[in-house]
């Protein structure tokens, strides 16, 4: 006797905003805030923003406390607009700024906010890593621009909130992480209509540690964590790609952009970076995007949509690789990956307290105040501590559970350290 099963749905994709309409695909020069310049992902859109010729006319420019680069950058390209983290950093800019040059120069997430939202500004790349970077995306959600988007820890904090934003206000988003962007290029405009995605597949280098086992990382430190083989990112960054907590955001982050459940979207280590992330169709088939291990090619993708820009990155050259491995991620050894599986699973504000007690684990990693392993361990005593039982209704609300469990956090590691 045959028992029928009956067939499962498929997941729907439904990405998280409408696509950039013709008039913005149109303007000349796209007008162009930078949120993050002196970060790696703003040093990056520099690089390609200067091959661009009159293309782009950049509005605004914001960093946080290297004020050197920020005044040189600003010296270069000249915005209206400047922003940086604190009040007190504003005369000295000034002062390093060349004479008869004379930007609005504004301080703070307000400042920052200002620059996101400014009424002849087209498009803000919202690169400020972390938390941090909320309030600025979502003033530019609200005020309706074109966000190329590499600040995941928004949509990890927000995503639901940054969906409906989008769709009351036309704002339209772009992915920068090269993993989203990835699959954005992999979808080839199938979003509005029923595209045929099973599932999506981000892939992961594994980090400096990949094959090692629990015991060999119990006493690695900063510097052997900082030691990428593949990418340069910042140190928050780099940290988060070793304990693979970088790709757990990374799954929450697709969770909101593409709507598809958790149980769509996999993890795959690809030691070489080379293929960036795939989508898997209903018909068995896999589409990949592959390119060399730069951000300047998802950054240039996302600022000169639909069009391609030259960026400057070297040719891949499949031969000379020779081969591409593939494995599936260790989860024992690795544990953020499944926190963060776990904590959107769990809703109730997780995500912000996973990412709030991350951020201040690889702090207190890089300060040599806690191990490797603290790192995990402090954010799994931080969801198993969370009693909140629903989701937080505002930017304001998130925030405020943010610093809350940064708080709790700090207070544990130093009580560890006592």
């Amino acid at each position: 006797m045959t028992i029928e099963r009956p067939e499962q749905p498929r997941p729907r994709l439904r990405y998280i905003s409408a696509l950039p309409g013709r008039a913005w695909q149109e303007q000349r020069p796209r007008t162009l805030s930078i949120l993050g310049s002196t970060g790696s992902i703003g040093r990056s859109a520099l690089e390609v923003l200067r091959l661009q010729g009159g293309r782009f006319h950049l509005a605004a420019l914001a960093g946080a406390r290297n004020i050197p680069l920020l005044a040189r950058q600003a010296a270069e390209f000249r915005p209206d607009h400047l922003g940086v983290l604190e009040e007190s950093s504003i005369a000295e800019l000034r002062s390093l700024l060349p004479v008869g040059y004379t930007p609005a120069i504004v301080a703070g997430q307000q400042g920052f906010e200002t620059l996101a939202t400014l009424p002849g500004v087209s498009t803000v790349l919202s690169a400020q890593v972390g938390a941090a970077g909320l309030r600025a995306t979502f003033a530019a959600v609200r005020a309706g621009k074109v966000i190329a988007l590499a600040n995941k820890e928004s949509l990890v904090l927000a995503g639901d909130l940054i969906r409906a934003a989008c769709s009351e206000s036309g704002a339209c988003i772009l992915p920068v992480d090269s993993e989203h962007n990835a699959i954005f290029q992999c979808l080839a405009g199938g979003f509005a209509q029923d595209a045929g995605v099973s599932r999506l597949i981000l892939t992961a280098s594994g980090g400096p540690f990949f094959g090692q086992s629990r015991d060999a990382l119990r006493t690695v430190g900063p510097d052997q964590a900082l030691a990428h083989p593949n990418w340069n990112m910042g140190a928050k960054i780099t940290i988060d790609s070793a304990t693979l907590m970088n790709k757990g955001l990374e799954i929450i982050e697709a969770r909101h952009l593409y709507g598809l459940p958790l149980s769509a979207i996999e993890v795959l280590v690809h030691q070489e970076s080379i293929i960036h992330s795939l989508v898997e169709y209903t018909d068995g088939s896999q589409l990949a995007q592959l390119g060399q291990p730069d951000m300047r090619v998802p950054i240039a993708y996302c600022l000169g949509w639909p069009d391609r820009l030259q960026t400057g990155v070297s040719r891949l050259d499949l031969a000379a690789l020779g081969s591409l491995s593939f494995a599936r991620p260790d989860e024992q050894t690795f544990p953020c990956l499944g926190l963060a599986r776990q904590a959107q699973e769990a809703g109730r504000g997780c995500p912000v307290v996973l990412n709030a007690a991350n951020e201040e684990a690889v702090a207190a990693f890089l300060e040599r105040r806690i191990g490797f392993y603290g790192i995990a361990d402090v954010v799994a005593e931080a969801l198993e501590a969370h009693t909140q039982t629903h989701e937080p209704a505002s930017v304001d609300a998130i925030l405020d559970l943010d610093r809350e469990t940064r708080a709790r956090v700090r207070s544990v590691i130093d009580a560890q350290r006592n």
